[in-house]
């Protein structure tokens, strides 16, 4: 097994609903290694997506114990979180997120731009990973001009060109029709082996499991169980 990156241990996390308490997750255990791609399954409101905003230091946890990349979350100060998310974290979503108004080589420059590179050096690392998403031709396209899966390529270019060690992406291909869900789960399988990330894929799509190297099963706040296929 690859180098362990990511250790959650009996993670709970409780939300109060006026008088109510709601259990998000309860006793919730998993670790990840070093370039696999893991999936994150279950039931709308089971907990994936509470779970994943822990383990992106988007979220606090009352109980358990968090490492990633070596660093104990809990121990993080809010500017601290910042600072480790934009080193280290990158985010695919659902709805692209992309800025209408910009190019596509501005879109994926952003995070650079953001973190103060120079304009010429953030279009030189965005020009990168455009051709590493095979759309280097779409460089000046704003994105109402490009299809569904091209702007989900053009996310995803985003979400690496500050090389992060971890990708969260969640439910990536469930807004894309078959052809462009496979083509985009194809990308991130190659990435994980290919640029030395570990990606995390939230998601309902049964059609895309394949590509997972493990995949862990949540029900009720709770992992029950991990399949591996490595």
């Amino acid at each position: 097994m690859s180098k362990k990156i990511l250790h959650c241990e009996n993670i709970s996390k409780i939300f109060n609903a006026g008088e109510a308490e709601v259990k998000a997750l309860q006793g919730v255990t998993l670790d990840m290694y070093a370039n696999e791609l893991l999936m994150l399954v279950g039931p709308s409101g089971c907990g994936k997506t509470t779970f994943v905003s822990v383990l992106s230091t988007l979220l606090s946890f009352e109980e358990g114990y968090c490492e990633i990349l070596g660093n104990d979350t809990s121990k993080m100060s809010d500017e601290d979180k910042t600072a480790f998310r934009g080193e280290n974290i990158g985010f695919v979503f659902q709805s692209f997120n992309l800025l209408p108004s910009l190019s596509s080589i501005d879109n994926v420059a952003l995070p650079l731009t953001i973190a103060g590179v120079s304009r010429e050096e953030a279009h030189k690392q965005a020009k990168e990973m455009l051709n590493a998403v095979e759309l280097a031709d779409k460089a000046d396209s704003k994105p109402n001009s490009l299809s569904g899966g091209q702007q989900q390529r053009i996310a995803i270019a985003r979400a690496l060109v500050h090389q992060p060690k971890l990708i969260i992406c969640d439910e990536p291909t469930s807004s894309l029709d078959q052809q462009s869900g496979q083509v985009v789960m194809q990308l991130l399988k190659k990435i994980t082996k290919e640029k030395g990330v570990s990606m995390i894929v939230v998601t309902h799509d049964n059609r895309i499991y394949k590509y997972a190297d493990r995949t862990a099963y949540m029900e009720d706040g709770r992992i029950l169980k991990v399949d591996s296929y490595l």
